[in-house]
């Protein structure tokens, strides 16, 4: 959920200005409104310094460190920069001069002055190549071949003639020879392996590194909150704005009154464009990034993490759809967990669900657990029947996940507009949610049989009519009623195209769970082919078996991270309104990096 916040306007002497932001640095907890990107002399050398530290800690991160280092070397950062620049430069060289040695070694070894002397004497040499050399050229010309490369044959024809001509296309002299070439190469290969050396050596000044650029971005932050605040009384005076979350007003009161500073506080406010510090649970708060991967929300929306916790975690694990790649995903997110960092749990949870999920659809390494006669009959009895109401029971499910899912994202557009309008001004999106939801309920009590075809029929006859004020005459009161149906239409017409569209593509988790089991049986059909009567045949039926799935289990997890998050974004985001502008909270405090 949306943290409550407060708004700060701190008013202080233009000299207290520094201290009184350091102070804040160092309790972290007041946002204060600054600019983003460099806005003046300053700000833009701060930033581009860290930015070079950056770029030099990242060009240092695959280098392998050297066993022992303990020069130092004036700039760090630069002089990694310099030496990694020089690598690059080396490396485009290298490409030219490769390229020319190919042109060039077909002709062999050959010493420029000797060409040189010819031409003073009055003697060409035009090069060419040929796929096949004509027998008559060599009595016509001065023709002497030079090489051929299986596919080509090299030759040079001498002339002294100012008139020359050659039935084919003549080829570019060569401007130096291979030899020189070959030595130019060998220099830079020597260079670059220095510069390697060099970097490894750096390696070692990694953290300090770090922690240089933590104090400049700290720096930075420091200086964009300051030229944020407005000067007042000729420049004796600043005026910052900051927001904290009111659960710390207590605590940061005390703070500010015992620094003797003088601010007003009020209660933030949806105009104040407050930042946005999202508050959830274990569970909900590993999806954040997930949340913020489209954008927060705005001071007065609603937070969608809840949702994407529950519904991007089912259909991951629907995508997937197999007990096996669930335990895989299980083990390699725990195994990777300091190359994964805080993704980790998040890996964790997913393949937890997977599990689950894959045991219901009775699935483990695409086998169909419901052919294992050595499984009790009351498990298999728990698990998805393969047909409901003769269709396929994943997709029936899907489709009915996707209705759920849907109906959520239309009630939450509902309780938003009531929100920010009033009850009266949203009508017209209560109409859509009760015919739809409401339809939805009540055919779904029909087919359980808890209501019979009367009711039922006398239900959708209210829905529908009530419905339909809203839809048609209610939904804007200060407008023409000729308008609002006119616009009742318009939304007919959009709501029942693009309804239906966004129920289909649900089928997108049944497709891509079948497509991962189907390739997963591919597989093992192939390994069982492989295997034969056993034998030697074990070895080419486990490297098969292995490496297919776990190829699969690398395809499948791409698209199952990738078409929920459509889901999400597109189908559910678009059906609740859910706009997503609101700004991070980023409180003034003093950058600390991992070393």
């Amino acid at each position: 959920m949306v943290t409550e916040m407060t708004k700060y306007d701190f008013i202080l002497m233009s000299g207290e200005a520094d201290a009184f932001l350091k102070k804040l640095q160092e309790i972290g907890l007041v946002d204060i409104t600054r600019s983003v990107k460099p806005i003046d002399e300053q700000s833009e050398k701060l930033s581009l310094q860290a930015d070079i530290y950056r770029k030099a800690i990242a060009a240092l991160k695959e280098v392998e460190p050297a066993e022992f280092a303990e020069k130092t070397y004036g700039d760090l950062a630069v002089n990694v920069m310099e030496t990694v620049n020089g690598i690059e430069s080396d490396r485009n060289q290298l490409t030219q001069l490769r390229k020319e040695l190919e042109e060039c070694q077909p002709w062999g070894n050959f010493n420029m002055n000797d060409i040189e002397k010819l031409a003073k004497q009055g003697l060409k040499l035009h090069f060419y190549k040929a796929k096949t050399v004509d027998p008559a050229w060599k009595e016509r010309y001065a023709l002497s071949e030079i090489s051929n490369d299986g596919t080509n044959t090299y030759f040079v024809v001498v002339d002294d003639q100012n008139e020359y001509e050659f039935p084919l296309k003549e080829l570019p002299v060569p401007t130096r020879d291979c030899a020189s070439i070959k030595k130019e190469i060998a220099a830079l290969e020597d260079d670059i392996e220095q510069k390697n050396k060099h970097l490894s050596e750096l390696k070692c000044h990694e953290d300090d590194l770090r922690k240089a650029m933590d104090k400049m971005a700290t720096e930075l932050d420091l200086h964009l909150a300051h030229v944020a605040g407005e000067k007042a009384a000729e420049d004796y005076i600043t005026v910052f704005e900051g927001f904290a979350p009111a659960s710390s007003e207590a605590s940061l009161r005390a703070l500010l009154d015992q620094e003797d500073v003088f601010y007003v506080s009020d209660k933030a406010k949806v105009d104040d464009n407050p930042p946005i510090k999202l508050k959830n649970n274990k569970f909900v708060s590993m999806f954040e990034l997930l949340t913020d991967m489209y954008g927060r929300p705005k001071y007065d929306e609603f937070d969608p993490t809840v949702f994407i916790s529950i519904f991007f975690m089912l259909f991951f694990a629907f995508c997937m759809g197999d007990m096996g790649y669930g335990l895989v995903l299980i083990g390699a997110s725990l195994g990777l967990k300091k190359v994964l960092g805080n993704i980790a749990p998040l890996g964790v949870t997913l393949g937890i669900a997977t599990t689950v999920v894959g045991f219901f659809f009775h699935t483990f390494f695409s086998m169909d657990m419901l052919t294992w006669s050595w499984l009790p009959e009351g498990v298999k009895s728990i698990m998805l029947p393969s047909q409901i109401a003769g269709y396929d029971g994943t997709m029936v499910l899907a489709l009915l996940i996707g209705i759920v899912h849907l109906c959520l994202a239309m009630i939450m557009k509902t309780y938003q507009a009531t929100k920010t309008k009033g009850f009266f001004n949203a009508l017209g999106t209560w109409g859509w949610t009760l015919l739809i939801v409401g339809g939805v309920i009540v055919g779904g009590l029909a087919l359980m049989g808890v209501i019979d075809n009367v009711v039922t029929k006398w239900i959708i006859i209210v829905i529908g009519c009530l419905s339909a004020l809203g839809i048609f005459f209610l939904n804007d009161l200060h407008r023409n009623p000729l308008m609002n149906f006119g616009s009742g239409l318009w939304d007919t017409y959009n709501t029942a195209t693009g309804l239906l569209g966004d129920v289909l593509s649900y089928l997108r988790l049944y497709a891509l769970g079948l497509a991962g089991a189907k390739l997963g049986e591919a597989f093992n059909a192939i390994g069982v082919q492989a295997l034969g009567d056993g034998g030697v045949g074990w070895i080419p039926f486990v490297l098969i078996v292995v490496v297919g799935h776990v190829l699969n289990v690398a395809m499948c997890v791409l698209g199952a991270f990738v078409h929920p998050l459509r889901l999400n974004f597109l189908e559910f985001f678009k059906n609740s309104g859910y706009e997503g502008s609101g700004r991070n909270y980023r409180p003034l405090e003093e950058v600390k990096g991992e070393n």
